[in-house]
């Protein structure tokens, strides 16, 4: 597999690293000191590129390979505004994306556990419902990508929730979401249900940076041949 990588920072050189471990090429390396490399000629090297930049870079990185034919596996986050126009280039020109606000396939399938979890809860008003996000002191959104996916599944399904605040909030009607940053934290999620009675935690902890890069280049060869847009659950779905 030969690899571009749009966003050469602390991930993307986890990714070349095990990627080369594995016998891929990595044939492009693309950060903010070198974008004119970023070319069709480049480009076209490539089997699949695997986008890990800034918010303010992601759409253009992605249109760029949907564009140029070149299937393109994004993790950037805080860039979703734009996906709806992402999605429709990729319908349009006949493209492959696929889009993970986090690789690691232990989150993915924390993921399935948080949507199971919320439907069974739904029939349980009297829990209140928080979730909790801890990331290096490096990382510049907040909420994270995760915890605003996990929010969102939530919402989806229980009833007495319509939206999410990253702040301590009076209303029943909102989740809240808290963020805390420490250095060297790679990433730990909690989904906390809590009444008078009990309390019930979903937890994952991440233990470094290499599980989503693992399920970044496990997602690269698995849209490879394949046209449309896709998530990590259709990866799961078909192993």
């Amino acid at each position: 597999m030969k690899i571009a990588i749009l966003g050469y920072g602390k991930m993307g050189k986890i990714i070349e690293q095990l990627a080369m471990a594995n016998g891929d090429k990595v044939v492009l390396k693309i950060n903010s000191s070198n974008l004119e490399e970023l070319t069709p000629a480049n480009i076209q090297k490539a089997d699949v590129a695997i986008e890990f930049s800034e918010p303010n870079s992601a759409f253009q990185n992605i249109s760029f390979c949907l564009k140029n034919n070149i299937p393109v596996v994004s993790g950037t986050t805080a860039w979703l505004s734009k996906m709806d126009e992402a999605k429709t280039l990729c319908k349009n020109e006949n493209g492959t994306f696929l889009y993970a606000s986090n690789f690691s396939l232990g989150v993915n399938i924390f993921f399935q556990l948080n949507q199971q979890l919320a439907k069974m809860m739904a029939a349980f008003p009297a829990y209140s419902i928080s979730l909790e996000e801890i990331h290096h002191t490096q990382k510049k959104d907040a909420p994270s990508g995760t915890a605003i996916s996990l929010a969102n599944d939530i919402i989806e399904v229980h009833p007495t929730k319509e939206n999410w605040v990253n702040h301590k909030s009076n209303s029943k009607q909102e989740l809240e979401i808290f963020s805390k940053r420490k250095p060297d934290v790679p990433g730990t999620h909690l989904v906390t249900y809590e009444s008078e009675i009990d309390t019930i935690e979903l937890k994952h902890e991440a233990h470094s940076r290499i599980g989503f890069a693992k399920g970044a280049l496990v997602a690269a060869q698995w849209v490879i041949g394949k046209k449309g847009y896709f998530e990590m659950k259709d990866i799961i779905a078909s192993l």
